[in-house]
Parts: C-alpha cells; structure tokens; sequence
C-alpha cells in the first residue's frame, strides 16, 4: 500500500494525523507493507526566516480572537496531540519559514532510505513541537540532519544553495493542481483521498477496507485469461 500525503513540518495536524496514522498501521501490523510518499506543502510560503509573534498571537489575529480566547484555542490542539502520546508543546512554538526543513527533506528522500526519511520527519516535528526550535535555524536543521543520519557535508550544501528547491515547489504545484489547500491531505493507493488527520479508530477502518480491498483484486487476479493465457 502506497500512502502519498502533504503536510507541513510546523502543521500541528501533520504531526498527529502521522502519529495516529502510523500507529494503526503498527496495530494492524502492516509495517513492511506500507511504502510513505511525502509531500512538502507549505502553510506560509512567505514566513518569516526569524520569529514575529507568538503562537497565541497569531491564532488571535487570523481568526479574530481575543488572546484568552486563542490562547484556548491552541491549548485545545496541545492536547489532542499529548492525548497521542506526543510532548506537545504548541504555544511555545517558534514559527518561521520551513523551506529549509523540506529542501532537506527531499535530500533524505534522495537517498531511497525509508528509514533515513521516517528518521528525519520524526525529528523534525519533535524540534518544532517538542523542543520548540526554530525550524529556520540554519545550525538546528544542520543538528537535526546530522542525528537522523543524514551526511553532514551535503545538508550544508544544500543549505548554502538552492539545492532542491524546485522539488519543493512542484510538489506545491501539484497539491494547488489537485485542489489541495489544507494539510495533512492523505492519498492511499492513488485512489482514496483523506483530508485532515482522522481519529486512530478511523485511520485503522481505512486501512482495513482498503486491505480488504486489496485482497479481492488478488484473487481476482489470480485466476484470470489474459492474451490467451490463463494461470490459478
């Protein structure tokens, strides 16, 4: 099973979609038959590369709340993500521009190393969440790509150029082709097309149809006529 989706690294949504996403996958225990395809997308492609404003801050302005009200807001967030299990800490976030994060993001895919890639994600949203790091930071990133296995020299190179940043935009362009305007926007298989981040319960029922599913077209498969063959 194929599972393509977009998110970004500074998305509380991504960070608990994927957190809830994966563990159905390890309750069903479809590790070793599930491939992840991700997809930069970025909430502001003009963030700041320096820290403006506060989480609370921000809530409150873009959806015209008072700072108490916003402040409820984001702790209402924090909590679905501790709920998971994660050390959630939105307010304190340090929100800038992640270009950065997925430029080098695409160099771990670069390498065909899933785990390499699950490594760097991982930590990534820890930084920003967790640890609260400012995800623009040159020598973060630099720390970051170094402890998720990521060869020191090339994070650098990639840093100091615009090594693929044409990677991140296309992957942007394909979202706003499809119609994608919100993350985390999940694709399974090519076929079935999940926005936003499902409940582990509902996570799990996808996969398990999409299992089930899977498991009809085999057999149909199997005893079939094709150019005048037939094989059982």
């Amino acid at each position: 099973m194929k599972i393509t989706y977009w998110s970004d690294f500074a998305c509380p949504y991504c960070y608990i979609g994927n957190t809830r996403l994966k563990k159905a996958i390890g309750e069903l225990g479809i590790e070793d038959e599930v491939e992840f395809d991700i997809h930069a997308f970025e909430l502001d492609q003009n963030a700041p590369r320096d820290v403006e404003s506060t989480t609370v801050e921000r809530f409150a302005i873009k959806y015209n709340l008072s700072i108490d009200d916003a402040q409820k807001e984001v702790d209402n967030i924090s909590k679905l993500g501790i709920e998971d299990g994660i050390d959630f800490r939105y307010a304190s976030t340090l929100y800038t521009n992640t270009r950065d994060a997925h430029r080098l993001m695409k160099l771990a895919q670069s390498k065909d190393d899933s785990k390499l890639v699950e490594r760097l994600s991982t930590q990534l949203f820890d930084a920003y969440f967790s640890q609260n790091l400012k995800l623009a930071d040159r020598q973060v990133l630099l720390d970051i790509s170094q402890n998720a296995g990521l060869d020191i020299k090339e994070a650098q190179d990639v840093l100091n150029t615009n090594l693929y940043d044409a990677e991140v935009e296309r992957d942007e362009e394909i979202a706003l082709s499809a119609g994608i305007h919100a993350v985390p926007f999940y694709l399974f298989d090519g076929k079935y097309s999940v926005p936003g981040a499902l409940s582990f319960e509902d996570f799990k029922s996808v996969l398990s149809q999409i299992l089930e599913e899977n498991a009809i077209d085999d057999d149909k498969d199997a005893d079939s006529c094709e150019d005048g063959v037939c094989r059982l």
